[in-house]
């Protein structure tokens, strides 16, 4: 290790404990909650081993009041529910890294829709959870039912305790959560002295921290987490307003200050929207009020952006939730000097979907994420070789990469063929879009092990047929060819080719990504972008093409353009850009027919007819699989020639980047190894009483 980073790597007094380093990784959603305890316990136990010195839960709810269903966070409502709990800090406490648990009472954030009791809150009012349009409305406080968080409160923090949690939260933070919602004058519209002057609104979180402190401050430390700016300006908390001045109240009383943005989708902002060390600019203030430590997250990748937060007194820890999802191991590698084996979050969100998406956590640059308790898989660990096999992977995408990668660390030999000259597949074509430069880091990472591994050979511009292969003589070939974007525009719900999509103005995003716009889709050119994919590229194509001065139009059959990205936090930023670049949205309206100067819209659900003027079509529509060689090797399988053909990413399923790496690396680890019939991975089932 470089001494410029052992800073890093100095102990951390926090109240009456110490965190090993300044390593923290604060609470993050996952998907597994209180159903999946075991695959709970093993992703944070991993964590701890890769050397995060603090290891915290997701928000975990302190009562059947506080019910967030259908998303599954952790429980602590009674004693019930520490065994599942305790899972989790005996895998932390293994590998000597402190556990936290935070602690929530959501207030009208929760529809309560599994114990159906009454949501409460500072007011009666709607529900701000859940869809976000609940038909629910929480019931206002008295002051018996304030009395009565604070004693829940408390009785969870002595079950924490009981638990062996070393760190207890009271949390503040996204606008979720109870103590926050008393905070926000504009929910909070009490006369009495919970409410009005901002010393009322903040009386129920100082009184939850004193009794928290009281309770268990003698053994574990009192962290309190707190959205510093809404991002609102004068409508919201603000790092330049109240949010400062909550700090200064408050300064001395917890034994640890974990800050950041609100709402979730600030916080979590994506590369697409925000770079390493974002949030600074709203909680650089904080140390200057308070002699606690403080710790704040950034998606902080790089060791040298980390030092330097804590020189120049920004932070003490360096907190994380998707850096330590992307690679776990990330500490321990900074201390061994490792830096460029560090795989770096991309900043894409798809770890957010496991909480949105109601399953387990999983990563786009980590494919073992999720998968350590029910398959076994580590993410610096994997089976060695069990015979000398040579293997050959046809295509270098994020799918083909990832599995010759694995492959060679297992120990194999194995050769890797790419037709264009440029490795990386669709990753690379998609990174040189606005705003997705980082996920190049998804080839670069993959690249850089390879390079490590001379059992593994690339082979660039080596486009190939089916003959070449079978002359190679290598009996086990894995398929990695990928996908095309189907050109005569049928897709979900359209499930017949529109009239029209093979004129010469009909592109798709292949005609795109080349780095090579089309003649057509010139500066002042009218250009409809067809978008029936949902996810993330119809925007991103749409602003290219803006700020290359066309003059875009965006048609969608969803309600929101988009659509998909409600799930990754960014579906209303990508709105918001849309328009700003003067981008006209067409939603709920399906693409009928194209002609030569115009093209035929149906409303979705109105059935109104449309007709708008274009030059150029893109259509985003479905995808085929590049399976061609497959089922012209298989005759060669099927009669011995070959003993393995498989397929995998897109070229088996088109699907988003994260699986295609994830089938990579699923196809590596079960090379070599005897199929089964049975769940290749282990459930956990609630037992039959």
């Amino acid at each position: 290790m470089h001494p410029n980073y052992a800073v890093l790597f100095e102990t951390v007094q926090i109240g009456p404990v110490v965190a090993p380093n300044r390593f923290y990784q604060v609470p993050h959603c996952n998907g597994f909650g209180h159903r999946m305890p075991h695959g709970m316990a093993a992703m944070r136990g991993m964590k701890a081993e890769g050397g995060w010195g603090v290891v915290c839960t997701e928000e975990t709810e302190i009562h059947h009041t506080s019910d967030l269903a259908p998303y599954f966070e952790g429980r602590i409502w009674d004693d019930a529910d520490l065994p599942a709990l305790q899972l989790m800090v005996e895998a932390v406490h293994q590998h000597g890294s402190l556990a936290g648990i935070e602690l929530v009472h959501n207030g009208l954030d929760a529809s309560n829709l599994f114990s159906r009791s009454a949501p409460i809150g500072p007011r009666s009012m709607s529900v701000l959870g859940g869809t976000g349009y609940d038909p629910v409305q929480s019931r206002r406080m008295d002051k018996e039912d304030i009395r009565n968080v604070r004693k829940w409160h408390r009785a969870a923090a002595l079950r924490a305790r009981r638990a062996g949690f070393n760190i207890i939260y009271c949390y503040a933070g996204h606008g979720l959560t109870l103590p926050m919602q008393f905070l926000m004058k504009r929910v909070n519209d009490r006369c009495d002295e919970y409410g009005g002057s901002l010393e009322n609104r903040v009386r129920f979180l100082r009184e939850l921290l004193e009794e928290t402190h009281e309770a268990v401050g003698d053994t574990c430390a009192v962290a309190l987490r707190l959205a510093v700016d809404e991002l609102l300006g004068d409508d919201g908390i603000s790092s330049q307003g109240e949010g400062h001045d909550i700090v200064a109240m408050l300064a001395e009383l917890p034994d640890l200050w974990d800050v950041n943005v609100s709402d979730w989708s600030n916080d979590s902002a994506t590369s697409r929207f925000e770079k390493e060390g974002f949030q600074e600019t709203y909680f650089g203030y904080v140390k200057s009020l308070t002699s606690k430590p403080v710790v704040g997250v950034g998606r902080y990748t790089s060791p040298d952006s980390m030092v330097s937060a804590i020189r120049r007194g920004v932070l003490d820890l360096i907190g994380a939730a998707r850096p330590s999802i992307a690679d776990p191991f990330l500490p321990n590698k900074i201390k061994e000097g490792r830096h460029g084996d560090i795989r770096e979050c991309i900043g894409c969100n798809i770890c957010v979907t496991g909480d949105t998406r109601y399953v387990p956590l999983r990563c786009t640059q980590n494919p073992t994420m999720g998968e350590e308790w029910r398959r076994g898989w580590h993410p610096e660990v994997i089976s060695p070789a069990k015979s000398e096999k040579e293997v050959l992977v046809v295509g270098g995408g994020p799918a083909g990469l990832e599995c010759a990668r694995a492959l060679g660390q297992r120990g194999y030999q194995v050769t890797l063929l790419e037709a264009r000259r440029e490795l990386g597949g669709r990753v690379i074509q998609e990174s040189r879009l606005p705003g997705l430069s980082e996920w190049r880091r998804v080839v670069e990472w993959r690249l850089g092990q390879i390079a490590t591994l001379p059992q593994v050979k690339l082979f660039p511009s080596s486009p190939t047929q089916s003959e070449d292969i079978l002359e190679t003589g290598i009996p086990d070939i894995i398929l990695a060819t990928g996908s095309s974007w189907r050109r005569d525009g049928v897709g979900r719900g359209q499930w017949q080719a529109i009239p029209g999509a093979q004129l010469p103005h009909v592109f798709t995003p292949d005609d795109v990504l080349t780095g090579v716009l089309p003649p057509v889709l010139k500066h002042d050119s009218q250009v409809i972008i067809y978008d029936n994919d949902h996810f993330y590229l119809g925007g991103v194509l749409a602003e290219l093409l803006a700020q290359h001065g066309c003059r875009v139009t965006l048609v969608t059959p969803a309600p929101l353009v988009s659509f998909w990205t409600q799930f990754t936090l960014e579906q209303e930023k990508i709105h918001r850009r849309l328009l700003k670049l003067g981008i006209k949205l067409f939603t709920q309206f399906k693409l009928t027919k194209i002609e030569t100067t115009h093209l035929a819209l149906s409303g979705s659900l109105s059935g109104e007819e449309k007709m708008l003027d274009c030059e150029a079509v893109l259509l985003l529509t479905d995808r085929l699989p590049n399976d061609l060689l497959f089922h012209q090797l298989k005759p060669a399988l099927d009669a011995g020639r070959l003993q393995s053909l498989r397929r995998i990413g897109d070229a088996e399923a088109p699907n988003i980047i994260a699986q295609a790496v994830f089938s990579g690396h699923l196809a590596a680890r079960e090379f070599d190894e005897p199929s089964t019939d049975y769940t290749p991975f282990r459930l956990e089932r609630t037992p039959v009483e």
